[in-house]
């Protein structure tokens, strides 16, 4: 027996050391940056660890809880992150308008740069950034951008999904991945030239690869692998299978690329990607340039995702709504039947007559605040804001959900309520709206974005009244990724007469 339990205490002591051991090298190292002189207040790192673990709703209350404490402007260390909150319509326009060249650059975490480097669209910065969003600027008007034709394959994609629908004969369905479907296809006839039917198995299985991506890489077993990749890389997990689905989803690009090449003529481009391997030849030599394949792969992939991801999530947004504001939905019928009534398609030249139907977008965008702290930024260089010490390299959020949701501005701010943007009837813009962002670096598909909402939104509540299934409630409850979506839902589409 003694000798069972001096075995026993000497495993135990061990495996007690090495814990202690472990816990002492974490502390040490979440402990050693100090908070920069004269920068902004915020919580302790005890706190910022528990924040970790909090869901989006008691996140959103702590976010501002933390304003109300330390003010518009604080800030949070991390081992090697140091991130700063900024709050409030005057400081966000001084941040990323007056003084965007200091707040210009995106952060690069350890996640990001395994998956993207420093290439693409999205999270690239200097040179990079300027040549490849120029270029996808250009490349996009030239493709239909902000043109008739562009709004007439949104017409008949939404003709497609319309009829989709109607197959579910008024029983109840997931329209999650339909509506993915609808709205990736846009994206894709400009960057691949194609669409692709809602019953092909393999790019059902990339839109849902996409969708859990988007999911994971915001999870907190990732945002560990940020902070401590070198340990994470030693570990089994999720973040194991981010990294899987984005090579997949590269391979995808890739493959669309090789069969592009086969019978691509540089005079007559039908894409984006021939017009970007135009461009490659233009450059080829040039080793300053950032135009080559794996830049086409990472921009192309930017794109896929970008246009697929948040303006389909802002439409589930948008159906869960009309279902669980019958009373609103109502009210966007009667506005359709009196303009366009059932036979007439709607447009983009129609909106303007359409008041209410636009504010209720408006008001979808709002409440279901896809991108609560909007995408983040780094600071470029040494620099100030409100009176404090930014140094180069701080990540940067802008905090839209107190924006969006601040009772001194919005009369019901937690409520859906299209009298938002409304006033004596006709639709009001407002200033402290910005779910595309704002300056150099704003959302460069909000064109494309504005137009698929108007239309695949009025279509579907010219078509059908939207309700939740008999005896199952719907709810308005979040699943937090890289976007905030509504948490899985089934939904009936009753056809209009």
């Amino acid at each position: 027996m003694d000798s069972l339990v001096t075995a026993l205490w000497t495993v135990l002591h061990a495996r007690t050391l090495l814990m202690g051991a472990v816990a002492f090298l974490f502390f040490a190292y979440v402990f050693r940056k100090r908070r920069p002189k004269n920068c902004p207040p915020g919580p302790s790192i005890l706190t910022v660890l528990g924040n970790l673990l909090l869901d989006f709703e008691q996140l959103c209350l702590r976010v501002q809880q933390l304003v109300k404490k330390y003010g518009n402007v604080f800030g949070m260390s991390f081992g090697d992150i140091y991130l700063v909150v900024v709050t409030g319509l005057p400081l966000i326009k001084e941040a990323l308008v007056e003084k965007n060249q200091d707040f210009i650059n995106r952060p690069v975490t350890p996640i990001r740069n395994r998956i993207f480097k420093t290439n693409g669209l999205v999270m690239s910065s200097g040179k990079t950034w300027k040549e490849q969003r120029r270029f996808t600027l250009t490349t996009l008007r030239n493709f239909g951008l902000g043109k008739k034709s562009l709004e007439e394959r949104i017409q008949e994609e939404a003709y497609y999904l319309i009829q989709l629908i109607k197959e579910e004969n008024g029983q109840p369905f997931d329209p999650h991945f339909k509506i993915n479907n609808a709205v990736s296809n846009i994206i894709c006839s400009i960057t691949f030239g194609e669409r692709f039917e809602y019953q092909d198995e393999k790019f059902q299985g990339l839109l849902r690869m996409l969708d859990e991506v988007v999911y994971l890489e915001a999870s907190t077993w990732c945002q560990f692998y940020n902070m401590f990749p070198t340990l994470m890389n030693l570990l089994p997990g999720p973040h194991r299978t981010l990294f899987n689905d984005w090579e997949n989803l590269k391979l995808f690009v890739a493959e669309m690329i090789k069969n592009h090449k086969r019978d691509w003529n540089p005079d007559e481009p039908r894409d984006f990607i021939d017009a970007y391997l135009n461009e490659i030849e233009k450059h080829k030599g040039d080793t300053s340039s950032s135009f080559d394949e794996e830049n086409l792969i990472y921009t192309t992939l930017d794109l896929f995702t970008a246009g697929t991801e948040t303006t389909s999530t802002t439409l589930r947004w948008g159906l869960l709504y009309m279902a669980l504001y019958p009373d609103i939905q109502e009210k966007v019928h009667a506005e359709i039947d009196r303009v366009i009534g059932q036979m007439q398609q709607p447009s983009m030249a129609l909106r303007e007559s359409m008041p209410y139907t636009h504010a209720v977008v408006h008001e979808v965008q709002r409440m279901g605040n896809i991108i609560p702290l909007n995408v983040p930024r780094a600071a470029a260089a040494d620099t100030t804001l409100n009176g404090y010490h930014i140094p180069k390299g701080t990540l940067v959020l802008t905090n839209l959900i107190t924006l969006h949701r601040d009772p001194a501005e919005w009369a019901t701010p937690d409520t859906f309520n299209p009298e938002h943007f409304l006033e004596n009837g006709k639709f009001k813009k407002r200033e402290d709206f910005l779910p595309f962002s704002i300056g150099k670096r704003a959302c460069l598909g909000e064109q494309l974005a504005r137009t698929e909402l108007f239309v695949f939104f009025t279509s579907l509540m010219q078509k059908f009244t939207f309700r939740p299934p008999d005896n199952e409630q719907m709810s308005q409850k979040f699943r937090m990724g890289l976007t905030v979506a509504p948490v899985k839902y089934r939904i009936c589409a009753l056809p209009r007469a």
